[in-house]
């Protein structure tokens, strides 16, 4: 069997970009050479051997999943895992299931469903298809099989590979030794089958307490794995279920549900983090077990582990980044500032930007720091060849042509053009006025300017893009020495894209907003919401490494282009950055903007 050829976002017009590590594709095209999961069958849903020995052979080539536990808002490094699973499902032919692990009822919630579903379609990709592209859906939950989990721990007990242990969590922490010290068996390790299923049924019928009891693995105490010293797969949970509701006070532990799931799906490669890579023997021995009993059909999923993504100036913990939002630290889960996909979007990335992202980063097995500017990087590579241009004051100061009326006219509005986009020219123009008032940027004006500086000082001309040259007069300042305007002269024929405007030669130029039609507008300038690389790290305080600030808010002036825009809406403004038309605040005519990033780099400074 042939191998897909690999898809590469990244070289998309990046010329002789190096192509990104993933050692997954080996281990995929590997498999795929050599029928490792040709017999696979599949009956159309996710099922028991039973079910899928009634089924045809798989049609997809390869299956992968994306398993969130519905209990937060997805991340950036969510957004790895996402790209990576649907990524090489659909390079290789294959399918990638999208799956809620709900089985932690406690902290799970129908919000959180609903965000984790919208994220991963706006980042484009879907669940909805079978391989030849007729509908279908692979949307599922691990709650859809507590009565296999549950059938699953009866036969383990049966089979002698499980039993019920009523020890104390100390009494089972005490026992269950150190990486030093092997583990010792538990009292009612030596229950027979029919005890440990006598006791078994008595926790499903709510006849134990919470925490009176725990289904364990039977496999080796004395294993160095601590991990295969009779791990704990099924505790009493008194908890409404946002699916199930109270039909369950049991619940399978993750380690137990997650191998199942995968099986019963017929999930071929099972990717996952590297803090779960020892857990692989446990994942083994279970559905070895399960195979063994012909619960499930083989040959069973494989787990493979990479190094999970730690970028620089951001936390990914779910319980900080919940509590940055029930303290009020941040707005909410859609907060700028949050390295959440809601606030990643809500900032202005864009789904093209974080799939390229994830696709530079690569995939390895060691961990490493990624610096934001990388992810900064591949956002204004996708926003400078679609975000329109536009200019915007952001610190606003008036600039008064004080010889106006006389070379002009009096009241004389001279109407000013400039490109949506300079390399797209089909995309038409921008149209604004100049007159005898101007907004211009505070820093812009300096009395004594430093060496390098060009723009407005006594005696200095600079031209005003896509206007006129002006030669500056002066200033005016407050009692506190706040600069209240500043003054210039405009020197004729001097206009853009007339015949003479090049006559006089200026080193600086500078971008504005006419007073006369320019739109009053709340920008929202963010920065980095911690000022330490790795806020988190040596378990320090992070919240000790706070940027105070992270958010500043202004009252620009911007051109009248953008008055009307729709919300989401990308731009650059010249001079200053990317900046997006804020989802949530911003409307027609009360335009609120956030800036997304810098023309540079400004993460390495």
């Amino acid at each position: 069997m042939t191998s897909v050829p690999a898809h590469d976002p990244a070289h998309t017009g990046s010329g002789d970009a190096p192509k990104a590590s993933n050692f997954l594709r080996q281990i995929i095209e590997s498999d795929l050479a050599q029928g490792t999961y040709a017999s696979r069958r599949w009956a159309g849903s996710p099922g028991d051997a039973a079910h899928h020995a009634q089924g045809e052979p798989d049609p997809a080539r390869i299956r992968t999943r994306f398993p969130p536990e519905p209990n937060g808002y997805l991340h950036v490094g969510h957004a790895k895992s996402i790209c990576l699973n649907f990524g090489l499902a659909r390079d290789y032919g294959g399918v990638c299931h999208m799956r809620f692990d709900d089985t932690n009822p406690e902290k799970e919630d129908t919000e959180y469903v609903n965000s984790i579903l919208d994220a991963i379609q706006w980042l484009g990709f879907h669940w909805n298809q079978a391989p030849d592209g007729s509908p279908a859906s692979y949307l599922y939950q691990a709650s859809d099989y507590f009565d296999f989990m549950y059938r699953a721990a009866e036969y383990l007990i049966e089979a002698g590979h499980a039993y019920v242990d009523e020890q104390t969590a100390e009494e089972m922490r005490i026992h269950r030794g150190d990486f030093n010290t092997p583990g010792t068996n538990s009292p009612y390790r030596s229950r027979t089958p029919a005890e440990n299923l006598q006791r078994f049924r008595a926790m499903r019928d709510g006849q134990l307490d919470d925490g009176a009891a725990v289904l364990r693995a039977k496999i080796d105490m004395a294993s160095p794995n601590i991990n295969l010293r009779d791990p704990a797969i099924y505790r009493i949970r008194r908890a409404t279920h946002h699916l199930t509701g109270d039909r369950w006070c049991i619940y399978p532990m993750y380690t137990f549900a997650h191998p199942i799931e995968d099986a019963l799906e017929q999930i071929t490669h099972s990717i996952c983090t590297l803090e779960f890579e020892d857990q692989r023997p446990f994942y083994d021995w279970l559905l070895e077990r399960l195979i063994e009993g012909s619960l499930l059909s083989a040959p069973p999923p494989r787990q493979h582990e990479f190094a999970r993504l730690n970028l620089t100036y951001v936390i990914t913990s779910k319980r900080k980044l919940a509590q940055l939002v029930n303290e009020n630290r941040v707005s909410g889960w859609d907060d700028p500032r949050m390295p959440t996909l809601v606030g990643l979007r809500r900032r202005g990335y864009t789904p093209a930007s974080i799939q390229l992202f994830a696709e530079r980063i690569g995939v390895t097995r060691s961990d490493s720091w990624i610096d934001y500017s990388t992810l900064e990087g591949c956002l204004r590579g996708d926003l400078e060849s679609q975000a329109a241009r536009a200019m915007a004051v952001l610190d606003p100061v008036p600039l008064v042509l004080t010889n106006w009326d006389e070379v002009m006219g009096a009241g004389t509005l001279d109407a000013c053009v400039a490109p949506v986009h300079p390399q797209q020219p089909e995309r038409g123009q921008r149209q604004f006025v100049m007159g005898s008032r101007l907004w211009i940027e505070r820093t812009d004006y300096e009395d004594t300017p430093p060496k390098g500086f060009f723009r407005l000082f006594p005696g200095n001309k600079v031209r005003l893009k896509y206007g006129h040259v002006i030669e500056c007069t002066g200033a005016t300042r407050d009692a506190q020495g706040h600069l209240t305007e500043v003054q210039a002269k405009l020197i004729p024929d001097t206009k853009s894209g007339t015949p003479g405007a090049d006559s006089v030669k200026v080193k600086g130029v500078i971008t504005w907003v006419g007073a006369h039609d320019g739109v009053a507008a709340e920008v929202r300038l963010y920065d980095r919401l911690f000022n330490e690389a790795q806020p988190d790290a040596g378990g320090r305080d992070f919240l000790s490494c706070l940027n105070p600030n992270s958010l500043q808010v202004v009252q620009a002036i911007v051109e009248p282009s953008l008055a009307q825009c729709a919300a989401d809406e990308k731009f650059q403004f010249e001079r200053h950055g990317y900046f997006v038309a804020d989802r949530v605040d911003h409307q027609p005519g009360k335009p609120v903007f956030n800036k997304s990033t810098g023309l540079k780099d400004s993460w390495g400074k």
